[in-house]
This record gives C-alpha cells, sequence and structure tokens, in this order.
C-alpha cells in the first residue's frame, strides 16, 4: 500500500468520542497514512478534529485551532483539515463558511467515511460536507487503532431516547440503536485472543441496552456472558441511567466475578424539582435506594457520578437537597459541574438562569464537601491488600518517586513502589495500602507478588515494534482506563449519561 502521508486527530468530549477516534486512526492507517510524531501540533499531512458539542465555548475552541492551522495549510502543499463529530452534526455547512480552509465535514454518524471524504476533496479540490442523518455502521465495526494494549472500549449501542433538557446528545447521535449480543461477545472474544484483559462496555445509556432487541434484562444477560469469556479479568461499563438500573443489573454485578465493584451513576441535582425540571425520570429517593442496594449487594463498590450546579430555576433549598444526597450517598468521587447555557438544548431557554456568582459559591461549597468525603472513603481502603492493574501514564510524578500507578479493581487510583522484579502495564501486582489522599491511593511497602499477564505481553510486543507515537489529543480531564477514561462536561451522556 502507498504510505500517504501523515496524520494526526484531536479529540475532546466524551469516551464515545474516544473510541470512535480510535477508528479515525484506524480507518487512516488502512487507507495508507501513519500517525504523525507526539507533538506535532498540526505539521501532519492530515489533522483530524473529533469535537464535541457539549463543552463550553466548544465551537470558540474549534476556530481558534483551525484558525491557527490555516498558515500552516498555506505554507504545506497538499494538506488537508477534517472535522468530525458531535459539533460537526450540529453546525454541518456553517463550519466552511467560518474556515473555508476546512476541506471535509463528517458526522457522528459517518465517520466510516473520512478517507472517501478526502480523496474526494483532493480529486474535485473543494470541501467535501456528508451529514448522515442515522447511523451507517456501528463503530466497533470498523478498523481501529487502539490506544491501549491491554485495556479496550466495545460499543454496544449508539444514541439516546431521553429527553433530558439540558443535554444536545440525543439530537446529534440520534435514538438508540443495540448492537446484537452475539456481535458484541464475537468483538471482547476477539480483543482477549489479542492480549486485551480489561473491557469497558460503552453507550450513551448503557444500561438500557436491550431496549432496541425488546429484552429489558439484555444488559444483565450481557454481563453474564462476560462473565463466562476466559481471560477476561476485568469487565467495567459506562454510564448507566438510574432508570434503567433494575436489580437483575445489580445481581449480575454481585454475581460475576470479573465485573468490577465499581459503578459511576450520574445523579445530577438531588432536588426533586429540579430533576423534573432536567427532564431526569427519577428522584432523590430512588436514586439513593439504588446505592442503597448496589452497597448490600457489592459492601467495596466504589460509586461516583455527576452533578450539575446552577441549573436554572435552582433554590438555595434545591441545592441543600443536593448537599443531602451527596453525604448519604457518599460517592468515591464526585464531577461537578457548574451550569452553563448549551445552545439547542431547552434549558438555554429556560426562566430563573441563576447568576455566576451564585452558582460559584454554590459550587464551591459542593466541592468541599465531597472532597472531604472523598478522603474520607479513601482512608477506609488503608489496610487493605488489593490487586492493581499497572496502568500506562497514570502517575505523573512516577519518575521522580520510583514508583509505579496502576487501577485498584473499583478503580481507585493506586501509586506503588517500585518493585525489583519488572511490571509492564496490564500486569497485575499484590499491594498493602498505607495511605490515602482524596484522589489517590499509595502503596509505600514492598510490593507482595507480580503477576505477569498476557495483556503485559501484548503490551510489550506492541512496543517491541518500531515506537509509534501516543496518543488521541483529550483536553479533558481523566479518570482511569482504558487509556485513560476521559470525563465529559455535564450534559453529555457521557459519562453525564442523559
Amino acid at each position: 500500500m502507498d504510505v500517504k502521508g501523515t496524520y494526526e486527530v484531536r479529540t475532546y468530549g466524551c469516551q464515545m468520542n474516544v473510541h470512535d477516534s480510535e477508528r479515525l486512526s484506524g480507518l487512516l492507517e488502512g487507507a495508507g497514512y501513519t500517525r504523525a510524531p507526539e507533538g506535532s501540533d498540526g505539521d501532519a499531512d492530515v489533522v483530524v478534529f473529533n469535537t464535541c458539542a457539549v463543552r463550553e465555548n466548544a465551537d470558540n475552541k474549534l476556530y481558534g485551532n483551525l484558525g491557527r492551522l490555516a498558515p500552516m495549510k498555506t505554507k504545506r502543499p497538499g494538506m488537508q483539515i477534517a472535522v468530525g463529530g458531535c459539533l460537526a452534526q450540529k453546525d454541518r455547512d456553517t463550519i466552511v463558511k467560518r474556515a473555508p480552509w476546512v476541506d471535509v465535514v463528517f458526522g457522528t454518524h459517518n465517520i466510516g467515511k473520512l478517507p472517501v471524504l478526502l480523496e474526494r476533496a483532493r480529486v474535485r479540490e473543494e470541501a467535501q460536507v456528508e451529514i448522515a442523518e442515522s447511523l451507517e455502521a456501528f463503530p466497533s465495526t470498523l478498523p481501529t487503532r487502539r490506544e491501549s494494549a491491554y485495556a479496550a472500549w466495545v460499543s454496544i449501542s449508539v444514541g439516546c431516547n431521553n429527553t433530558c433538557t439540558f443535554c444536545i446528545v440525543p439530537a446529534l447521535r440520534g435514538k438508540e440503536e443495540d448492537r446484537r449480543p452475539g456481535d458484541i461477545l464475537a468483538e471482547v472474544e476477539a480483543l482477549v485472543a489479542e492480549g486485551v484483559s480489561e473491557i469497558t462496555l460503552l453507550g450513551q445509556n448503557v444500561n438500557a441496552y436491550g431496549s432496541d432487541l425488546g429484552d429489558r434484562e439484555a444488559f444483565s444477560k450481557l454481563l453474564r456472558a462476560c462473565g463466562q469469556i476466559e481471560g477476561l479479568e476485568r469487565v467495567r461499563f459506562t454510564s448507566p441511567h438510574p432508570r434503567d438500573f433494575t436489580d437483575d443489573v445489580i445481581a449480575a454485578m454481585a454475581e460475576t466475578p470479573n465485573v468490577m465493584p465499581q459503578l459511576h451513576m450520574p445523579m445530577q441535582s438531588g432536588s426533586d424539582t429540579i430533576l423534573r425540571a432536567m427532564r431526569r425520570s427519577y428522584r432523590q429517593e430512588r436514586f439513593l435506594g439504588i446505592i442503597e442496594k448496589v452497597r448490600a449487594a457489592i459492601p467495596h463498590a466504589a460509586i461516583s457520578t455527576d452533578i450539575i450546579v446552577g441549573f436554572p430555576g435552582e433554590t438555595e433549598e434545591d441545592f441543600e437537597q443536593t448537599m443531602h444526597a451527596v453525604r448519604e450517598a457518599r460517592f468515591a468521587n464526585a464531577f461537578t459541574f457548574q451550569y452553563s447555557k448549551r445552545p439547542g438544548t431547552p434549558a438555554a431557554d429556560m426562566e430563573g438562569q441563576i447568576p455566576k456568582e451564585v452558582v460559584q459559591e454554590r459550587y464551591m461549597r459542593l466541592v468541599a464537601l465531597q472532597e472531604e468525603i472523598s478522603w474520607e472513603e479513601n482512608k477506609k481502603q488503608v489496610g487493605r491488600t488489593l490487586e492493581v492493574m499497572v496502568a500506562e501514564g497514570e502517575g505523573r510524578k512516577d519518575g521522580a518517586t520510583h514508583r509505579l500507578s496502576g487501577r485498584a479493581p473499583d478503580n481507585r487510583l493506586v501509586h506503588f513502589t517500585k518493585p525489583a522484579d519488572e511490571v509492564r502495564p496490564g500486569d497485575v501486582v499484590t499491594v498493602d495500602i498505607t495511605y490515602a489522599a482524596p484522589h489517590h491511593l499509595l502503596a509505600e511497602g514492598p510490593t507482595l507478588s507480580v503477576r505477569r499477564t498476557r495483556a503485559g505481553d501484548a503490551w510489550e510486543k506492541r512496543n517491541a515494534a518500531p515506537a509509534q507515537p501516543q496518543g488521541v489529543m483529550l483536553g479533558i480531564p481523566t479518570l482511569g482506563v482504558p487509556a485513560p477514561l476521559p470525563e465529559a462536561a455535564a450534559g453529555c451522556a457521557l459519562p453525564a449519561s442523559s
């Protein structure tokens, strides 16, 4: 195959976008492109922006980045720029009007067309804008260039049937469509055969899986089926919706050994009044009841959430209800967001928009409370012996501290003393927790054991090949693996599920 040049993919937004970007990379490599060196900063033959329409000022950030590439394109004959993702799905022709040097605009439903659209733009010497209104192919059926050798996303559904007033995702990704269970399990088995030992089942509303298939227990059945796959050590999923979180799912989590004791379930607000205004189909009592059931079945489960502060109409009493729910739920961590208008959502036009200074003050109170709870919950881990899957790139200070980092079964970040034995990402170590901080745990003593794994072998094999630059560029915070797991802005279905 002729080498066409280099490419760079820049990703913003939720896990679904990260998974899509792995596919975009795979498509481009399949078409003959090679990944540009790390830090090339636009110095590539093809630069792809995989955009998010949820984050505040997402459009300004995109056009600012496009503007910086315009002179580079002038100096580099043949360079092409493509814009995809949710903002492309929403703004369509506007992108080419504001940035006429863009070559390709594609949407969330037709990422598989990128190589064809690039070639068409090159031949016709004009921008190609193609936005499909419905899904053409599940992301997981397309070629891939996965970011991790040991952990992988597996898309089980796309789209969302909910109508949350703060969220534009259903309008951009469409109604829920489910993959067939056999296709999902075949992909998981293929990944495990390649050395992957941890998978994360991915969907805009992951536990609604089955609604498109006519089986209300399809998600719990899928979890149990994953438990039968030999060599699959860890199963996670994101993000569920409280409305669809049924007892059979809790039972499957508790009874399937490789389903990890971790749950990220967006609450958004603790006020019934605000939940109603958000069109969230549960109330505080229902949400806290689910938490209670999960803890009864899985005592060591770490539960995290998303919360929006300052939604239109939120009173001090409403906010206090959120604070009460946080105290009751005792989340391991919470991703808190100050409400800001998202064009195209019903909430943007609601009366009772809260002044910025009020939102900020409430936000700081909530963050302080959750920091206190997170630290208290982490302190309960001191003295426990945990199996930690070694991660890549999670401990920023590991080189200076002579430590390595990884994730406990409940997804808590653990820094541990580097053992004498060689340890690779994907391998598993057993350690005693000696210290807790609000956002991580420390194991300062000697490593009790090192278990070399097929996942570690896969990492070693990948890195023995000619060096490949790492990483889709993420302008967002992180929360674990794979690669690592990014946290989306409130309003996006992942993990701020709608």
